[in-house]
Protein backbone atom coordinates (compact mmCIF):
# COMPACT_ATOMS: atom_id res chain seq x y z
CA UNK A 1 0.00 0.00 0.00
CA UNK A 2 1.42 3.15 -1.13
CA UNK A 3 2.21 5.78 2.25
CA UNK A 4 3.68 9.21 2.25
CA UNK A 5 5.88 9.55 5.48
CA UNK A 6 7.85 12.90 5.93
CA UNK A 7 10.28 13.11 8.51
CA UNK A 8 10.82 16.99 10.27
CA UNK A 9 12.80 18.60 12.92
CA UNK A 10 15.21 21.24 13.53
CA UNK A 11 18.86 21.03 12.03
CA UNK A 12 20.97 18.65 14.47
CA UNK A 13 17.51 16.11 15.36
CA UNK A 14 18.73 12.93 13.38
CA UNK A 15 15.98 13.60 11.13
CA UNK A 16 18.29 12.51 7.63
CA UNK A 17 19.29 9.37 9.70
CA UNK A 18 15.74 8.57 10.71
CA UNK A 19 14.50 9.05 7.18
CA UNK A 20 16.97 6.77 5.69
CA UNK A 21 16.22 3.83 8.21
CA UNK A 22 12.78 4.15 7.73
CA UNK A 23 13.30 4.01 4.25
CA UNK A 24 15.54 1.19 4.33
CA UNK A 25 13.09 -0.72 6.81
CA UNK A 26 9.99 -0.73 4.21
CA UNK A 27 11.84 -2.17 2.01
CA UNK A 28 12.22 -1.88 -1.94
CA UNK A 29 8.90 -0.22 -2.30
CA UNK A 30 10.18 2.65 -0.70
CA UNK A 31 11.42 5.63 -2.21
CA UNK A 32 13.47 8.12 0.00
CA UNK A 33 13.57 11.38 -1.40
CA UNK A 34 14.55 14.72 0.73
CA UNK A 35 14.18 18.63 0.18
CA UNK A 36 15.50 20.92 -1.26
CA UNK A 37 15.91 18.77 -4.31
CA UNK A 38 18.84 17.81 -6.87
CA UNK A 39 16.75 19.43 -9.50
CA UNK A 40 17.32 22.86 -10.85
CA UNK A 41 15.02 24.43 -8.54
CA UNK A 42 16.87 22.71 -5.94
CA UNK A 43 20.11 23.90 -6.86
CA UNK A 44 18.78 27.63 -6.93
CA UNK A 45 17.57 26.91 -3.64
CA UNK A 46 20.96 26.18 -2.33
CA UNK A 47 22.44 29.22 -3.95
CA UNK A 48 20.11 31.19 -1.81
CA UNK A 49 22.36 29.90 0.96
CA UNK A 50 24.91 32.57 0.02
CA UNK A 51 22.00 34.79 1.50
CA UNK A 52 21.85 37.46 -1.67
CA UNK A 53 18.55 36.94 -2.33
CA UNK A 54 15.41 38.37 -0.97
CA UNK A 55 14.05 36.70 1.75
CA UNK A 56 10.62 36.76 0.03
CA UNK A 57 12.45 35.35 -3.06
CA UNK A 58 13.96 32.84 -0.13
CA UNK A 59 10.59 31.12 0.63
CA UNK A 60 9.12 31.38 -2.86
CA UNK A 61 12.09 28.98 -4.20
CA UNK A 62 11.73 26.77 -1.54
CA UNK A 63 8.00 26.55 -2.93
CA UNK A 64 8.60 26.09 -6.28
CA UNK A 65 11.20 23.15 -6.06
CA UNK A 66 8.28 22.26 -3.41
CA UNK A 67 5.62 22.12 -6.10
CA UNK A 68 7.88 20.03 -8.75
CA UNK A 69 8.62 17.56 -6.03
CA UNK A 70 5.37 17.02 -5.13
CA UNK A 71 4.70 16.25 -9.02
CA UNK A 72 7.40 13.27 -8.40
CA UNK A 73 5.79 12.36 -5.00
CA UNK A 74 1.82 11.99 -6.69
CA UNK A 75 3.96 10.16 -9.08
CA UNK A 76 5.30 7.39 -7.07
CA UNK A 77 2.39 7.05 -4.93
CA UNK A 78 0.49 6.41 -7.98
CA UNK A 79 2.86 3.59 -8.74
CA UNK A 80 2.07 2.09 -5.04
CA UNK A 81 5.40 3.25 -3.87
CA UNK A 82 5.93 4.37 -0.16
CA UNK A 83 7.46 7.57 -0.01
CA UNK A 84 9.67 8.77 2.85
CA UNK A 85 10.62 12.54 2.40
CA UNK A 86 13.39 14.11 4.36
CA UNK A 87 11.77 17.86 4.95
CA UNK A 88 9.06 18.48 3.27
CA UNK A 89 6.36 21.63 3.38
CA UNK A 90 6.27 22.15 7.49
CA UNK A 91 10.38 23.22 7.25
CA UNK A 92 9.32 26.10 5.03
CA UNK A 93 7.02 26.98 7.05
CA UNK A 94 8.73 26.70 10.39
CA UNK A 95 12.06 27.85 8.97
CA UNK A 96 10.62 31.07 6.76
CA UNK A 97 8.49 32.00 9.08
CA UNK A 98 11.71 32.62 11.49
CA UNK A 99 13.90 33.63 8.68
CA UNK A 100 11.25 36.47 7.58
CA UNK A 101 11.07 37.44 11.14
CA UNK A 102 14.96 38.44 11.31
CA UNK A 103 14.39 40.62 8.67
CA UNK A 104 11.53 42.37 10.64
CA UNK A 105 8.92 41.10 7.81
CA UNK A 106 6.16 40.50 10.32
CA UNK A 107 4.60 36.87 11.29
CA UNK A 108 4.00 35.12 8.29
CA UNK A 109 3.21 31.82 9.29
CA UNK A 110 -0.79 31.69 8.27
CA UNK A 111 0.93 33.04 4.82
CA UNK A 112 3.81 30.57 4.35
CA UNK A 113 1.32 27.74 5.95
CA UNK A 114 -1.82 28.54 3.07
CA UNK A 115 0.51 28.73 -0.12
CA UNK A 116 2.33 25.84 1.08
CA UNK A 117 -0.72 23.35 1.58
CA UNK A 118 -2.06 24.65 -1.61
CA UNK A 119 0.82 23.35 -3.55
CA UNK A 120 1.60 20.15 -1.70
CA UNK A 121 0.50 16.45 -1.33
CA UNK A 122 -0.74 15.77 2.35
CA UNK A 123 1.63 12.93 4.27
CA UNK A 124 0.01 10.08 6.00
CA UNK A 125 2.33 10.60 8.49
CA UNK A 126 4.70 13.21 9.84
CA UNK A 127 7.08 12.52 12.27
CA UNK A 128 8.60 15.64 14.36
CA UNK A 129 11.86 14.68 15.93
CA UNK A 130 12.14 17.11 18.87
CA UNK A 131 15.35 17.95 20.31
CA UNK A 132 16.36 20.76 22.64
CA UNK A 133 17.98 23.80 20.40
CA UNK A 134 21.22 23.41 22.57
CA UNK A 135 21.74 19.65 22.10
CA UNK A 136 20.59 20.15 18.03
CA UNK A 137 23.80 23.23 18.01
CA UNK A 138 25.71 20.96 19.60
CA UNK A 139 25.61 18.25 17.40
CA UNK A 140 25.63 20.61 14.49
CA UNK A 141 29.14 21.93 15.61
CA UNK A 142 30.36 18.20 15.92
CA UNK A 143 30.41 17.89 12.27
CA UNK A 144 32.59 20.54 11.02
CA UNK A 145 30.23 23.22 9.26
CA UNK A 146 27.24 25.03 9.48
CA UNK A 147 24.25 26.83 7.39
CA UNK A 148 23.02 30.18 7.30
CA UNK A 149 19.84 28.71 9.56
CA UNK A 150 21.88 27.32 12.23
CA UNK A 151 22.08 29.39 14.79
CA UNK A 152 21.16 28.84 18.44
CA UNK A 153 18.55 31.55 19.12
CA UNK A 154 17.36 31.13 14.93
CA UNK A 155 16.42 27.15 16.11
CA UNK A 156 14.74 27.96 19.24
CA UNK A 157 12.18 30.15 17.09
CA UNK A 158 12.28 27.73 14.30
CA UNK A 159 11.16 24.73 16.94
CA UNK A 160 8.40 27.09 18.18
CA UNK A 161 7.01 27.17 14.77
CA UNK A 162 6.96 23.30 14.21
CA UNK A 163 5.08 23.00 18.15
CA UNK A 164 2.64 25.43 16.49
CA UNK A 165 2.13 23.73 13.22
CA UNK A 166 1.62 20.39 15.55
CA UNK A 167 -1.01 22.33 17.70
CA UNK A 168 -3.28 22.26 13.79
CA UNK A 169 -2.14 18.97 12.17
CA UNK A 170 -3.55 15.51 13.38
CA UNK A 171 -0.67 14.12 10.70
CA UNK A 172 2.28 15.08 13.04
CA UNK A 173 3.44 12.71 15.67
CA UNK A 174 6.03 14.28 18.11
CA UNK A 175 8.89 11.89 18.69
CA UNK A 176 11.82 12.90 20.98
CA UNK A 177 14.70 12.68 19.71
CA UNK A 178 17.36 13.18 22.35
CA UNK A 179 17.73 9.43 23.02
CA UNK A 180 19.69 7.20 21.18
CA UNK A 181 19.38 6.66 17.29
CA UNK A 182 17.97 2.92 17.84
CA UNK A 183 15.23 4.07 20.31
CA UNK A 184 14.00 6.91 17.90
CA UNK A 185 13.73 5.05 14.87
CA UNK A 186 11.92 2.23 16.74
CA UNK A 187 9.07 4.69 17.53
CA UNK A 188 8.94 6.68 14.51
CA UNK A 189 8.43 3.19 12.92
CA UNK A 190 5.63 2.33 15.73
CA UNK A 191 3.94 5.80 15.26
CA UNK A 192 4.10 5.15 11.13
CA UNK A 193 2.74 1.64 11.67
CA UNK A 194 0.12 3.34 14.11
CA UNK A 195 -0.94 5.90 11.41
CA UNK A 196 -1.56 2.73 8.93
CA UNK A 197 -5.06 1.87 11.07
Amino acid sequence: MARFIVVEGIDGCGKSSVAASIAESMGDDAVLTREPTDSWIGKAVRKGEKGDVSPYLDALLFMADRAQHTLEINGLLEQGKTVVCDRYYHSTVAYQTAHLRLWSLGDNFNWLLDANLRISARPDVTLLLLVSPETAFRRIGGRGWTSRFEQLDFLKDVQDNYRRLARSDDTIVQIDAERPLAEVVEDALAAVERSNV
